[in-house]
């Protein structure tokens, strides 16, 4: 026999208090925040040892105290961990002869070598330099005399605003210090890496040319 009493319609209001999927969904929400909070209780455990879990000593968050081996002296100075090298020159220990034109590694205008390998200052960070030795445009002449690509650039006026001139100094040694007598081809590309936005390429091919012990050449204009 059928049971006369209807049965109770569902109940699809919702609920002013804890519905079950509002107590799933906070129960998920609180243990990724369990998770997180203790991942990040972890890393100030390590930080403040100094240690990653397997890595090498970690530095900052705050700014710690460096020694940057600069032009064959050592120097000291105090950067954010985030500091370029550029910016620790510039900025931090005076040096200012290696430009900051594009911030972004295409120009070559901040060009230093670092352990003699021609590198874009702005792309690298200062404490990455930490150990190595950094020369800049200010480190090339040596007791008053100057390089012979510096000398070269003055002979053949290799500038003309002169922003881009010590990238370009510093990528031409680069360049002789690997391949001393330089197809005018190679040096072309050797300093494929550093703009003039004055255009005075010519003249700077000519300087490298002289500074290698060969003739320069000649442009369209007999120049």
């Amino acid at each position: 026999m059928d049971d006369p009493t209807p049965n109770p319609p569902r109940d699809t209001a919702p609920h002013a208090g804890v519905s079950r999927r509002s107590f799933i969904a906070t129960l998920g929400a609180s243990a990724a925040a369990a998770s997180l909070t203790s991942a990040a209780e972890a890393a100030r455990t390590r930080l403040a040892a100094g240690r990653t879990k397997d890595g090498p000593k970690v530095l900052g968050p705050d700014p710690v105290q460096v020694t940057l081996r600069i032009n064959g002296n050592p120097m000291e100075t105090t950067i954010e961990p985030a500091t370029t090298l550029l910016e620790a020159l510039r900025l931090n220990l005076g040096l200012t002869g290696s430009k900051e034109i594009c911030d972004r590694g295409s120009c070559g205008g901040c060009s230093v070598l670092v352990d003699g390998k021609l590198t874009v200052a702005c792309m690298m960070l200062a404490l990455d330099a930490v150990g190595s030795e950094v020369t800049t445009i200010e480190g090339l002449a040596k007791g008053g005399t100057l390089d012979p690509v510096q000398a070269a650039f003055i002979q053949h006026d290799a500038l003309q605003c002169g922003y881009c001139t010590p990238g370009l100094v510093m990528a031409s040694r680069a360049l002789l210090n690997a391949n001393p007598k330089p197809t005018l081809a190679q040096i072309r590309s050797g300093l494929s890496g550093n703009i003039c936005r004055c255009g005075t390429y010519t003249n700077v091919f000519n300087a490298v040319l002289v500074a290698s012990g060969q003739q320069p050449v000649i442009d369209s204009k007999g120049a």
